[in-house]
């Protein structure tokens, strides 16, 4: 990913006037301290800029002051955080959200009641008035996040819990929203399952940067031996994996390779690239993509095979939702001693820490046989360490003109798989329920995974905000 400024929420305290305002002072000092002890930023009315103080916001009058301080902020706010000390009062938070317009997710807390304390100085009533201000952001047509639970105390770890998977939630769909999804070079021509639709991506904000292969070949040609930048990367490459000693000579041109692309990934502000890999690359240069596309995912910049555009897409959704490398796989091979369990492969693009294992490099396999090892190195061995993963997918539908998707969980497993290139063995539960959906919704051989649980980040991404179709696998 691209160096992202620190994430910001704009806050807003809801209240009525005829409860204790104690309370909301002491709401308002508990969210910002949790919020920058989380690490984000916030913006917020001064304490004194509203009649019920402590910066809360009940009329219309108090709404549209907040509206415009949001405004003025629009570039800093990356989602908004509406908490309600008591019912509080939805007029003025309807209006600080709808007139401020800053289309951002939103999160909707209210906090508990105690039970023995709810005499008119200390009483709350949040638990209904959440109800009304969710029943506004429906009719106003504003899509918003609930919390874990309804109610709970401001001091609960649970606001922490939530404002921590919020800030995901706001990467993913703000990061979708203005993606730029590098493409270079054309579609192998074999491989029509990874067609996508460039206009039903942009309808989602997502833009699509083309580049012949020719240009980044013609680049990396014309970088000098003696180029100290070419010296780093080749330095680069060996700290990264392990090299045998009969392709030292490769390294050169894989080097100038990888660096050719990273200087056009730079120049363009890309945040996740598709490559053509297969074959015109071995052919025309003499040298496989899969290192170059294993340390950019290493560096949160997925890069995809085959030129997978919405596979690409569905690297940086995983990537931005975990802030961890992701990786593009085949589901490939069944495995006959269990059903629930097929192997995922590639060449050899997976990133280093998403392998969770030393890696070597070596010639392409399949590839290898037909046009040579010698113009084939640069693919990444390794497999797999056991352990849990998310997987998705997104594929532009033609037909219906939408962008569909499939999410879901599972683990990698240590059975032993007698393959090169990298390998993981997987076991996702009713499998073969997922694979008949695959296949009878038309969905590609290639699925994104990560090596963490965000299954519940992207459907709420996907489901409140982006309006894709999303088949959710259990």
């Amino acid at each position: 990913m691209k160096n992202r400024k620190k994430m910001c929420f704009g806050v807003i305290i809801g209240t009525r006037a005829y409860f204790n305002s104690e309370l909301a002072r002491d709401v308002r000092k508990q969210l910002l301290k949790t919020i920058t002890g989380e690490g984000y930023d916030y913006v917020i009315l001064p304490e004194d800029a509203t009649p019920t103080g402590s910066s809360s916001i009940e009329t219309r009058e108090d709404g549209l002051k907040c509206a415009a301080l949001f405004r003025e902020n629009r570039d800093r706010i990356d989602g908004i955080i509406v908490s309600l000390p008591n019912f509080g009062f939805e007029i003025g938070i309807i209006h600080a959200i709808s007139v401020a317009a800053l289309n951002v997710p939103v999160l909707v807390q209210a906090c508990d009641d105690e039970n023995d304390k709810v005499d008119l100085d200390s009483r709350r009533d949040a638990f209904c008035g959440k109800i009304s201000v969710c029943n506004n952001l429906y009719q106003y047509g504003i899509p918003f996040t609930d919390t874990t639970l309804h109610t709970y105390s401001i001091y609960s770890d649970l606001l922490a819990g939530d404002i921590r998977k919020f800030a995901a939630i706001c990467r993913v769909v703000n990061g979708l929203r203005h993606a730029r999804i590098g493409a270079i070079g054309a579609r192998p021509a074999g491989f029509q399952t990874v067609r996508a639709s460039e206009k039903i991506l942009q309808a989602s904000g997502i833009t699509v940067i083309p580049v012949d292969l020719s240009e980044i070949l013609a680049a990396a040609r014309k970088i000098e031996d003696t180029d100290p930048q070419l010296a780093q990367k080749t330095n680069e490459i060996g700290k990264y994996a392990a090299i045998p000693p009969e392709y030292n000579d490769k390294l050169r041109i894989q080097a100038k390779f990888g660096l050719a692309v990273e200087n056009w990934i730079k120049a363009n502000e890309v945040d996740a690239v598709a490559i053509q890999c297969w074959d015109s690359l071995e052919q025309n240069y003499g040298c496989a993509a899969c290192v170059t596309m294993s340390m950019l995912g290493e560096k949160l910049l997925p890069a995809a095979c085959e030129v997978d555009i919405a596979g690409a897409v569905s690297m940086y959704a995983l990537t931005l939702a975990s802030e961890r490398p992701s990786a593009l796989l085949d589901w490939n091979n069944n495995f006959a001693e269990d059903r629930d369990k097929c192997v995922c492969t590639h060449c050899g693009n997976f990133p280093k820490s998403f392998v969770m294992s030393d890696i070597k490099l070596g010639t392409l396999g399949v590839l290898g046989r037909t046009l040579g090892k010698v113009n084939t190195f640069g693919a990444v061995y390794g497999k797999v360490k056991q352990g849990d993963f998310t997987f998705f997918r997104i594929s532009t539908d033609d037909p219906a003109g939408c962008i569909k998707s499939y999410l879901g969980n599972g683990t990698i497993t240590d059975d032993p798989y007698g393959m090169d290139g990298c390998i993981a063995v997987t076991k996702v539960e009713h499998l073969q329920k997922l694979m008949k959906y695959i296949c009878k919704n038309g969905f590609e051989h290639h699925v994104a995974m990560c090596r963490d649980d965000v299954r519940e980040i992207l459907q709420e991404a996907i489901e409140s905000y982006l309006g894709w179709n999303l088949y959710n696998h259990y």
